[in-house]
Protein backbone atom coordinates (compact mmCIF):
# COMPACT_ATOMS: atom_id res chain seq x y z
CA UNK A 1 0.00 0.00 0.00
CA UNK A 2 2.74 2.36 0.90
CA UNK A 3 4.77 1.71 -2.28
CA UNK A 4 1.74 2.06 -4.51
CA UNK A 5 0.78 5.37 -3.01
CA UNK A 6 4.30 6.67 -3.28
CA UNK A 7 4.50 5.80 -6.96
CA UNK A 8 1.16 7.40 -7.70
CA UNK A 9 2.15 10.52 -5.82
CA UNK A 10 5.41 10.78 -7.77
CA UNK A 11 3.55 10.31 -11.06
CA UNK A 12 1.12 13.02 -10.09
CA UNK A 13 4.02 15.27 -9.23
CA UNK A 14 5.59 14.70 -12.62
CA UNK A 15 2.29 15.46 -14.32
CA UNK A 16 1.86 18.71 -12.46
CA UNK A 17 5.41 19.73 -13.30
CA UNK A 18 4.92 18.93 -16.98
CA UNK A 19 1.65 20.81 -17.00
CA UNK A 20 3.42 23.83 -15.53
CA UNK A 21 6.10 23.62 -18.17
CA UNK A 22 3.51 23.27 -20.90
CA UNK A 23 1.65 26.28 -19.60
CA UNK A 24 4.85 28.25 -19.52
CA UNK A 25 5.66 27.17 -23.08
CA UNK A 26 2.14 28.03 -24.19
CA UNK A 27 2.47 31.44 -22.59
CA UNK A 28 5.84 32.02 -24.22
CA UNK A 29 4.45 30.84 -27.55
CA UNK A 30 1.47 33.16 -27.20
CA UNK A 31 3.83 36.03 -26.37
CA UNK A 32 6.00 35.20 -29.38
CA UNK A 33 2.90 35.03 -31.59
CA UNK A 34 1.81 38.42 -30.26
CA UNK A 35 5.27 39.88 -30.89
CA UNK A 36 5.29 38.33 -34.35
CA UNK A 37 1.88 39.82 -35.07
CA UNK A 38 3.13 43.24 -33.89
CA UNK A 39 6.23 42.89 -36.03
CA UNK A 40 4.10 41.85 -38.99
CA UNK A 41 1.92 44.93 -38.52
CA UNK A 42 5.02 47.11 -38.17
CA UNK A 43 6.55 45.59 -41.29
CA UNK A 44 3.37 46.08 -43.30
CA UNK A 45 3.10 49.66 -42.04
CA UNK A 46 6.74 50.28 -42.91
CA UNK A 47 6.27 48.86 -46.40
CA UNK A 48 3.13 50.92 -46.88
CA UNK A 49 4.86 54.05 -45.56
CA UNK A 50 7.91 53.34 -47.72
CA UNK A 51 5.74 53.06 -50.80
CA UNK A 52 4.03 56.31 -49.87
CA UNK A 53 7.42 58.00 -49.40
CA UNK A 54 8.63 56.62 -52.74
CA UNK A 55 5.48 57.92 -54.42
CA UNK A 56 5.99 61.34 -52.81
CA UNK A 57 9.65 61.42 -53.86
CA UNK A 58 8.74 60.45 -57.41
CA UNK A 59 6.10 63.19 -57.51
CA UNK A 60 8.53 65.79 -56.11
CA UNK A 61 11.23 64.73 -58.58
CA UNK A 62 8.80 65.16 -61.45
CA UNK A 63 7.82 68.60 -60.15
CA UNK A 64 11.51 69.56 -59.93
CA UNK A 65 12.14 68.32 -63.47
CA UNK A 66 9.11 70.21 -64.78
CA UNK A 67 10.23 73.39 -62.96
CA UNK A 68 13.79 73.02 -64.27
CA UNK A 69 12.55 72.57 -67.84
CA UNK A 70 10.31 75.63 -67.49
CA UNK A 71 13.14 77.75 -66.08
CA UNK A 72 15.52 76.58 -68.81
CA UNK A 73 12.92 77.45 -71.44
CA UNK A 74 12.39 80.90 -69.90
CA UNK A 75 16.16 81.50 -69.73
CA UNK A 76 16.45 80.47 -73.38
CA UNK A 77 13.65 82.90 -74.28
CA UNK A 78 15.39 85.66 -72.32
CA UNK A 79 18.68 84.88 -74.06
CA UNK A 80 17.01 85.07 -77.46
CA UNK A 81 15.44 88.40 -76.51
CA UNK A 82 18.81 89.85 -75.48
CA UNK A 83 20.26 88.80 -78.84
CA UNK A 84 17.23 90.15 -80.68
CA UNK A 85 17.87 93.73 -79.54
CA UNK A 86 21.45 93.71 -80.84
CA UNK A 87 21.97 95.47 -84.18
CA UNK A 88 22.36 93.70 -87.48
CA UNK A 89 25.86 93.65 -89.05
CA UNK A 90 26.43 96.57 -91.44
CA UNK A 91 27.70 96.39 -95.00
CA UNK A 92 28.02 100.15 -95.52
CA UNK A 93 30.25 102.75 -93.94
CA UNK A 94 31.18 102.18 -91.33
CA UNK A 95 30.90 98.44 -91.86
CA UNK A 96 30.22 96.47 -88.70
CA UNK A 97 30.56 92.86 -87.60
CA UNK A 98 30.36 91.46 -84.08
CA UNK A 99 30.48 88.40 -81.87
CA UNK A 100 28.88 87.86 -78.44
CA UNK A 101 29.46 84.65 -76.47
CA UNK A 102 27.92 84.82 -72.95
CA UNK A 103 29.69 82.79 -70.27
CA UNK A 104 26.29 81.76 -68.83
CA UNK A 105 22.75 81.63 -70.20
CA UNK A 106 22.45 85.36 -69.53
CA UNK A 107 25.36 87.77 -69.33
CA UNK A 108 25.81 91.46 -68.63
CA UNK A 109 27.44 92.47 -71.94
CA UNK A 110 25.51 94.29 -74.61
CA UNK A 111 26.19 96.82 -77.36
CA UNK A 112 24.74 98.84 -80.19
CA UNK A 113 25.42 101.33 -82.96
CA UNK A 114 23.19 103.57 -85.06
CA UNK A 115 23.04 106.84 -86.97
CA UNK A 116 22.27 109.85 -84.81
CA UNK A 117 21.81 111.95 -87.94
CA UNK A 118 23.21 112.04 -91.46
CA UNK A 119 26.70 112.96 -90.20
CA UNK A 120 27.06 111.32 -86.77
CA UNK A 121 27.25 107.60 -85.99
CA UNK A 122 27.06 106.36 -82.37
CA UNK A 123 28.96 103.30 -81.09
CA UNK A 124 28.63 101.84 -77.58
CA UNK A 125 29.38 98.69 -75.59
CA UNK A 126 28.42 98.13 -71.94
CA UNK A 127 29.40 95.54 -69.37
CA UNK A 128 27.15 95.16 -66.31
CA UNK A 129 28.80 93.61 -63.27
CA UNK A 130 27.90 89.98 -62.66
CA UNK A 131 25.86 87.51 -64.66
CA UNK A 132 22.36 86.11 -64.71
CA UNK A 133 18.90 87.59 -64.96
CA UNK A 134 19.60 90.78 -62.95
CA UNK A 135 22.63 91.75 -65.02
CA UNK A 136 20.83 90.97 -68.27
CA UNK A 137 17.78 93.05 -67.31
CA UNK A 138 19.91 96.07 -66.46
CA UNK A 139 21.95 95.62 -69.64
CA UNK A 140 18.81 95.55 -71.77
CA UNK A 141 17.42 98.64 -70.02
CA UNK A 142 20.59 100.63 -70.72
CA UNK A 143 20.79 99.55 -74.36
CA UNK A 144 17.15 100.48 -74.94
CA UNK A 145 17.80 103.93 -73.47
CA UNK A 146 20.83 104.45 -75.74
CA UNK A 147 19.36 103.17 -78.98
CA UNK A 148 16.18 105.21 -78.50
CA UNK A 149 18.13 108.29 -77.29
CA UNK A 150 15.81 108.41 -74.27
CA UNK A 151 17.95 110.39 -71.81
CA UNK A 152 16.33 113.81 -71.24
CA UNK A 153 18.34 116.89 -72.16
CA UNK A 154 21.22 114.86 -73.53
CA UNK A 155 23.27 115.57 -76.66
CA UNK A 156 24.06 112.05 -77.87
CA UNK A 157 26.75 113.46 -80.18
CA UNK A 158 28.82 114.34 -77.08
CA UNK A 159 30.14 111.18 -75.35
CA UNK A 160 31.02 112.88 -72.06
CA UNK A 161 27.47 114.23 -71.78
CA UNK A 162 25.99 110.79 -72.44
CA UNK A 163 28.11 109.18 -69.69
CA UNK A 164 27.28 111.96 -67.21
CA UNK A 165 23.55 111.52 -67.80
CA UNK A 166 23.75 107.71 -67.71
CA UNK A 167 25.61 107.86 -64.41
CA UNK A 168 22.83 109.90 -62.82
CA UNK A 169 20.05 107.87 -64.44
CA UNK A 170 21.33 104.48 -63.20
CA UNK A 171 22.66 104.92 -59.63
CA UNK A 172 23.79 101.68 -57.99
CA UNK A 173 21.45 102.06 -55.01
CA UNK A 174 18.47 101.88 -57.36
CA UNK A 175 19.88 98.96 -59.39
CA UNK A 176 20.36 96.33 -56.67
CA UNK A 177 23.93 97.67 -56.15
CA UNK A 178 24.90 96.81 -59.71
CA UNK A 179 27.12 99.12 -61.74
CA UNK A 180 28.34 98.96 -65.32
CA UNK A 181 31.18 100.10 -67.54
CA UNK A 182 30.79 101.62 -70.98
CA UNK A 183 32.77 102.76 -74.01
CA UNK A 184 30.82 105.32 -76.04
CA UNK A 185 32.03 106.90 -79.26
CA UNK A 186 30.65 109.09 -82.05
CA UNK A 187 32.10 109.05 -85.56
CA UNK A 188 31.59 112.20 -87.63
CA UNK A 189 31.66 111.33 -91.32
CA UNK A 190 32.33 114.86 -92.59
CA UNK A 191 35.51 115.32 -90.56
CA UNK A 192 36.68 111.73 -90.03
CA UNK A 193 36.86 112.44 -86.29
CA UNK A 194 35.95 109.83 -83.66
CA UNK A 195 35.14 111.35 -80.27
CA UNK A 196 34.88 108.97 -77.32
CA UNK A 197 34.60 108.62 -73.55
CA UNK A 198 34.98 105.66 -71.23
CA UNK A 199 33.48 104.84 -67.86
CA UNK A 200 35.73 102.19 -66.29
CA UNK A 201 35.77 100.28 -69.56
CA UNK A 202 38.71 98.86 -71.53
CA UNK A 203 40.12 101.00 -74.31
CA UNK A 204 39.01 100.37 -77.86
CA UNK A 205 41.64 99.28 -80.39
CA UNK A 206 42.24 101.30 -83.56
CA UNK A 207 43.99 99.27 -86.27
CA UNK A 208 45.50 101.08 -89.26
CA UNK A 209 44.84 99.83 -92.77
CA UNK A 210 48.55 98.97 -93.16
CA UNK A 211 48.37 96.12 -90.57
CA UNK A 212 52.00 96.63 -89.53
CA UNK A 213 52.87 94.79 -86.30
CA UNK A 214 52.61 97.11 -83.31
CA UNK A 215 50.93 99.81 -85.41
CA UNK A 216 47.77 100.16 -83.34
CA UNK A 217 46.33 102.71 -80.94
CA UNK A 218 44.47 102.11 -77.70
CA UNK A 219 41.81 104.78 -77.40
CA UNK A 220 40.30 105.25 -73.98
CA UNK A 221 41.28 103.94 -70.55
CA UNK A 222 39.82 101.54 -68.00
CA UNK A 223 40.96 103.75 -65.11
CA UNK A 224 37.88 106.00 -65.14
CA UNK A 225 34.99 105.67 -62.69
CA UNK A 226 32.34 103.04 -63.38
CA UNK A 227 28.80 104.18 -64.14
CA UNK A 228 26.40 104.44 -61.21
CA UNK A 229 28.90 104.70 -58.36
CA UNK A 230 29.03 108.44 -57.60
CA UNK A 231 26.39 111.03 -58.51
CA UNK A 232 27.32 113.94 -60.80
CA UNK A 233 30.60 112.33 -61.83
CA UNK A 234 32.16 113.92 -64.91
CA UNK A 235 33.98 111.97 -67.62
CA UNK A 236 36.83 112.98 -69.90
CA UNK A 237 36.32 113.06 -73.65
CA UNK A 238 38.93 112.74 -76.39
CA UNK A 239 38.98 112.40 -80.15
CA UNK A 240 41.09 110.71 -82.81
CA UNK A 241 41.27 110.93 -86.60
CA UNK A 242 40.09 107.89 -88.52
CA UNK A 243 41.18 107.20 -92.10
CA UNK A 244 39.62 105.08 -94.80
CA UNK A 245 40.48 101.41 -94.29
CA UNK A 246 41.11 101.74 -90.54
CA UNK A 247 39.43 99.24 -88.25
CA UNK A 248 38.07 99.83 -84.76
CA UNK A 249 37.56 97.07 -82.17
CA UNK A 250 35.23 97.86 -79.28
CA UNK A 251 35.28 95.06 -76.72
CA UNK A 252 34.69 93.91 -73.14
CA UNK A 253 37.37 92.85 -70.64
CA UNK A 254 36.15 89.25 -70.92
CA UNK A 255 37.60 89.24 -74.42
CA UNK A 256 41.19 89.17 -73.18
CA UNK A 257 41.36 88.99 -69.35
CA UNK A 258 41.98 85.24 -69.40
CA UNK A 259 44.91 83.24 -68.02
CA UNK A 260 47.12 81.69 -70.67
CA UNK A 261 48.68 78.22 -70.38
CA UNK A 262 51.59 79.67 -68.35
CA UNK A 263 49.23 81.33 -65.86
CA UNK A 264 49.75 84.88 -67.14
CA UNK A 265 46.80 87.09 -68.05
CA UNK A 266 46.46 87.91 -71.74
CA UNK A 267 46.93 91.56 -72.58
CA UNK A 268 45.02 94.04 -74.70
CA UNK A 269 48.26 94.75 -76.57
CA UNK A 270 48.65 91.05 -77.38
CA UNK A 271 45.09 90.96 -78.61
CA UNK A 272 45.71 93.99 -80.84
CA UNK A 273 48.74 92.37 -82.48
CA UNK A 274 46.77 89.16 -83.00
CA UNK A 275 44.02 91.23 -84.63
CA UNK A 276 46.51 92.81 -87.03
CA UNK A 277 47.42 89.33 -88.26
CA UNK A 278 43.80 88.27 -88.80
CA UNK A 279 42.33 87.46 -92.17
CA UNK A 280 38.56 87.77 -92.32
CA UNK A 281 36.39 88.40 -89.26
CA UNK A 282 38.49 89.73 -86.39
CA UNK A 283 35.98 88.89 -83.59
CA UNK A 284 35.94 85.21 -84.60
CA UNK A 285 39.72 85.16 -85.10
CA UNK A 286 40.37 86.62 -81.65
CA UNK A 287 37.98 84.18 -79.97
CA UNK A 288 39.97 81.30 -81.45
CA UNK A 289 43.22 83.02 -80.41
CA UNK A 290 42.04 83.39 -76.80
CA UNK A 291 40.79 79.79 -76.65
CA UNK A 292 44.12 78.50 -77.99
CA UNK A 293 46.21 80.69 -75.69
CA UNK A 294 44.17 79.74 -72.61
CA UNK A 295 43.42 76.14 -73.49
CA UNK A 296 39.76 76.82 -72.66
CA UNK A 297 36.87 76.35 -75.04
CA UNK A 298 34.48 78.07 -72.59
CA UNK A 299 35.73 81.40 -71.26
CA UNK A 300 35.16 82.55 -67.66
CA UNK A 301 33.51 85.84 -68.66
CA UNK A 302 31.32 87.15 -71.47
CA UNK A 303 33.14 87.56 -74.77
CA UNK A 304 31.92 90.52 -76.80
CA UNK A 305 33.58 92.45 -79.61
CA UNK A 306 32.43 94.75 -82.40
CA UNK A 307 34.63 95.33 -85.46
CA UNK A 308 34.12 98.51 -87.51
CA UNK A 309 35.75 99.22 -90.85
CA UNK A 310 35.81 102.83 -92.02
Amino acid sequence: MTDSFSSDSQTGGYSASMNDELETLRAELAELKAEHADLQLLYEATIEHGEAVEDQLAENNQLLLDTQRRLEAELADAGRYVLSILPEPRSEGPKADWLLVPSTELGGDSFGYHDLDGDHFAIYLIDVCGHGVGAALLSVSIINVLRSCALPETDFRIPSDVLFKLNNAFPMERQNNMFFTIWYGVFQRSTGKLSYASGGHPAAVLLPATKDEGAFSLIGTSEGMVIGAIEDMTFDQSEVSVRSGDRLLVLSDGTYEVDDLEGDVLSLEGLANAALAANGSIPSHILEWVQKKSGQSELPDDYSMIEFQF
